[in-house]
């Protein structure tokens, strides 16, 4: 009997250091250039295991629950567009971070596509003396320069996770704050919570592997001909207009300057983009 109870300890230990732990950030965001009174707000998941995290919008979940079920119903004719549009976001991309190759993989759609690199600029933090308490964590200020803007994070020790929001990772501790000088993007830890896995990510389009630079040139080529670059895509996937909850039943011109205009649309509103360069 005692052997059986501390196996039953040793396996309630596994199954407990097994588990992910979520934190919830509320990302605040001026992503048009034109228009900083336009303040976005939303929640975004950090979900952390031993092996990895996955930092991703809480509308992708849900919207991505709802686009499958539409498919699965009827296909684009499916589509609900004041569902869609409810939860649409303004975090379409997903940061994964490999702890034991510490490496950072971004993916996010272009068109049709999902396009996926690795990070390849480490981030050069400076950490400060300086200290405060948010919440009920103590937290101790850092600073660096990434992707054209100065950060300011605000990390803590108090819990035992070297990670962050976005690609905000190699402090001593788990980024409880963060935010650029220009007031642009924070990051806010609002809660956390244990999850018993990562959830599934439903994946639309071709998976395409590139370098940061190519990525780069691909998406300047998107924002300068958005349906030249789709119409280039080998297709399969789920195009951008689509995704932001266009309708059928239209004849192909119309359509097609309908997508257009809501695209460009869509990039006018997010000229400000978290990255600079």
């Amino acid at each position: 009997m005692k052997k059986l109870g501390i196996l039953a300890t040793v396996l309630l230990m596994q199954t407990a250091f097994a588990q992910t732990n979520r934190f919830v950030y509320q990302v605040t965001m001026k992503p048009d250039a034109s228009n900083k009174a336009d303040v976005k707000t939303e929640n975004a998941y950090l979900d952390i295991s031993a092996e990895k995290s996955m930092f991703y919008s809480e509308n992708r979940i849900k919207r991505d629950s709802v686009m499958k079920a539409n498919f699965q119903s009827g296909g684009a004719r499916g589509f609900n567009r004041d569902q869609m549009e409810s939860l649409r976001s303004n975090i379409n991309y997903s940061i994964e971070k490999d702890k034991k190759n510490q490496k950072i993989l971004y993916k996010d759609r272009l068109g049709r596509d999902i396009y996926s690199y690795e990070e390849d600029r480490p981030l050069d933090w400076k950490i400060l003396s300086e200290t405060t308490k948010i919440g009920e964590y103590k937290v101790q200020k850092a600073e660096t320069d990434f992707g054209g803007r100065k950060w300011t994070a605000w990390f803590t020790t108090d819990l035992p996770y070297q990670d962050g929001p976005y690609k905000f990772t190699g402090l001593p501790g788990l980024v409880v704050k963060a935010e650029d000088s220009e007031g642009d993007y924070s990051f806010d830890l609002m809660k956390n919570y244990k999850i018993s896995d990562f959830p599934e990510m439903t994946t639309f389009g071709n998976i395409i592997k590139v370098k940061r630079s190519d990525y780069v040139k691909q998406q300047e080529k998107f924002k300068a001909d958005p349906m030249s670059f789709v119409n280039s895509q080998r297709g399969g996937g789920i195009s951008a207009p689509m995704r932001m909850g266009g309708v059928g039943n239209q004849n192909p011109a119309d359509m097609r300057k309908r997508m257009e205009e809501r695209v460009k649309e869509e990039l006018k509103k997010n000229s400000n983009p978290i990255e600079l360069k």
